[in-house]
């Protein structure tokens, strides 16, 4: 098809101005929208490692502070097993002092009751002597 010869010059030309304005635009503005996500790119990943270098930080002492509880916990336990060995050893030390006392008593018993009777056999037995002397002497 052919084109048409515009009637207006001017306005031609103005038209033609217009488009070749709105390029620039379209092109500027497509550099600072480039510009601004570039910025915006630097900017996230400054603020990215900012926030790895915290959570590493943050992790560290978390490692620290868990190995510092199992330190405690660790020492606490080894603590009340000798607390326990050493109520345990008292426990059987009083158990035998308990035991030995009980042995003593019925040891004791046993002499206190002995005792008499030893007594009394030999009574009997110079009681014998003194009838077989007696005898004798009569």
């Amino acid at each position: 098809m052919a084109t048409r010869k515009p009637k207006n010059p001017e306005l031609a030309a103005a038209a033609n101005n217009l488009g070749v304005a709105a390029r620039h635009i379209r092109r500027a503005v497509s550099h600072k929208v480039d510009e601004i996500g570039a910025s915006a790119s630097v900017d996230l990943a400054k603020a990215k490692r900012r926030l790895d270098a915290q959570l590493k930080k943050i992790e560290a002492r978390l490692i620290k502070v868990t190995n510092d509880a199992k330190r405690s916990l660790h020492k606490a336990v080894r603590e009340a097993e000798t607390r326990l060995q050493a109520t345990k050893k008292a426990a059987q030390a009083r158990l035998a002092e308990m035991h030995r006392a009980r042995k003593g008593k019925a040891a004791a018993k046993k002499k206190v009751g002995r005792k008499p009777a030893v007594k009394k056999a030999p009574a009997k037995k110079a009681a014998a002597r003194k009838a077989a002397a007696r005898k004798t002497a009569a």
